[in-house]
């Protein structure tokens, strides 16, 4: 289980409004379109066949499948020069903002702290300057350490089930969907469980987002 010193919150700021957690890759920053491109400039094709990188990478060379450690440095070597790839997903940018005029947004994403600085910069370059949380540990006691026992909405978006169980276990009423920015490997992406609602891309997750986090549950006073 993460702890506090597996991710730092100091720099974080809440108000007293409802919380957005959102995952960075293939949510608000494109992934795997970008890192297929990467793949082909390193001579090697990412094939849509299941949810899946490793077992779908291709040498286009000699037809031959990467070992994992060769995969796991090709995405150690993208997120190096991940500013050099990744673009924002549609229409995230824009939908980010709307909802920050009535919630906190805040980045979690999956990443080496070494990348971290790599990825401030690149969602700042894009106007996308929310707090971002950098964490390899589960998800869930992330978003407990943000939210507490906050009398506010929460929701979470992610494209990993893993990640959106581990918020669900911490976090009973938070909001989950799951989204995938990548129309060929979201069509691939196994039903979701119980209490995770799939979504296509922003424009359908606002109307989502913005119901949840406008039902004012804070107690009243006076």
């Amino acid at each position: 289980m993460a702890t506090q010193q597996d991710y730092d919150l100091d720099h974080v700021r809440l108000t007293d409004r409802p919380l957005i957690v959102c995952d960075i890759d293939e949510v608000v920053l494109e992934f795997i379109s970008p890192f297929a491109a990467f793949l082909r400039s390193q001579n090697h094709e990412l094939l849509p066949r299941s949810f899946h990188l490793h077992g779908n990478i291709v040498s286009t060379l000699d037809g031959s499948f990467p070992e994992a450690a060769i995969v796991s440095a090709f995405l150690d070597a993208f997120f190096a020069a991940q500013d050099k790839w990744q673009m924002p997903a549609e229409q995230a940018v824009e939908t980010l903002h709307r909802l920050a005029e009535d919630a906190d947004i805040v980045f979690l994403t999956a990443m080496s702290p070494r990348h971290r600085l790599v990825r401030r910069n690149l969602l700042d370059r894009f106007d996308l300057h929310f707090p971002m949380v950098a964490t390899e540990g589960p998800k869930g006691p992330v978003v407990t350490a943000l939210h507490g026992a906050r009398p506010l909405p929460v929701a979470f978006i992610d494209d990993i089930e893993r990640n959106l169980l581990s918020v669900r276990e911490h976090v009973p009423d938070c909001l989950l969907l799951t989204m995938l920015a990548n129309a060929d490997f979201r069509a691939l992406a196994p039903e979701p469980c119980a209490g995770i609602r799939a979504v296509a891309g922003w424009a359908e997750a606002f109307g989502l987002l913005q119901a949840h986090v406008c039902t004012d549950v804070r107690p009243q006073t006076g």
